[in-house]
């Protein structure tokens, strides 16, 4: 009897040390999960925008404005991929005001952290956008645009390459976990190396979307580059993001795979404290 009442007093501790384990990921995730909505309540808050934007067209006044401009009718970028040197680092000025921001980790700064994947955007008239790019690698950091958030289906890819301490630049699109080399819309190329980050900005014209949003799933990898052949290895991605408005600069843009591993995790944690509530239970029962 008294060798059960000890072993359901140890079972007790050891649950309650679960428990608080469990909230605490839970708040963590909570934290996300609000995130989330914040991000939902963007796109509402984009579409809002948006019907704004048709009722100013109705009344003329997008045409006098320019807006028509940004909705579409820029014309391309004609393509030049001749790189220059970053003057300026890639940092996390105007986010959430002026540009777009995705990062891993969510709040990290590419200014001063070495352990940090971001990518910048901001629309400069109608497909036509700047973009930043950084991350740590000893080949290749890359880019990519998912119009339907389903990444390596010819999907248009932005790579600043490691070559020997300077910057190079190329135009690709990935299928099927492979890149292939693409001549792309692209000019304005800058980069710098600094060790094993690479850091580039450069004005691109993205792929035409049915809609008039610019919706897409954003992805950053990193790969290996053969500076003698210009090969790119396959890409080992480290963020992907749901569709997001590149237009909308408000949008929070979340980590798709940190966020299912971290799911993951919560799911082993509950399921442990389920078989430990039962084993609980069987032993108060006996002892009773």
């Amino acid at each position: 009897m008294d060798n059960r009442l000890v072993l359901l007093t140890a079972l007790l501790v050891m649950l309650s040390w679960m428990s608080v384990c469990t909230y605490a990921q839970t708040v963590t995730n909570g934290t996300a999960a609000t995130n989330g909505t914040a991000a939902t309540n963007g796109t509402a808050a984009t579409n809002g925008t948006a019907a704004t934007n048709e009722t100013a067209a109705t009344n003329g006044t997008a045409a006098t404005n320019g807006t028509a401009a940004t909705n579409g009718t820029a014309p391309p970028i004609t393509p030049n991929t001749t790189v220059t040197e970053l003057m300026t680092p890639i940092n996390r000025a105007d986010c959430g005001t002026g540009q777009l921001c995705a990062a891993e980790p969510s709040d990290c700064n590419p200014s001063t952290s070495s352990s940090c994947f971001f990518l910048s955007a901001k629309q400069s008239s109608g497909r036509n956008f700047d973009f930043g790019l950084s991350g740590e690698s000893d080949g290749y950091l890359a880019a990519t645009l998912s119009l339907d958030n389903i990444l390596g289906g010819n999907d248009t890819t932005y790579v600043c390459a490691n070559n020997n301490g300077v910057v190079k630049f190329f135009g690709a699109v990935l299928n099927n976990g492979k890149l292939t080399l693409r001549e792309l819309p692209v000019d304005s190329v800058k980069g710098k190396i600094t060790g094993r980050k690479i850091q580039c900005s450069f004005s691109a014209t993205v792929p035409a979307q049915i809609t008039r949003v610019s919706q897409f799933a954003v992805a950053i990898s990193t790969g290996t580059f053969n500076s003698s052949t210009d090969a790119l290895g396959d890409p080992s991605t480290q963020l992907k993001s749901p569709l997001v408005n590149l237009e909308n600069p408000n949008t929070t843009v979340t980590n798709e795979l940190a966020t299912n591993t971290s799911s993951h995790a919560i799911t082993i944690q509950q399921s442990l404290t389920q078989a430990l509530l039962f084993t609980v239970g069987v032993l108060g029962l006996t002892v009773l």
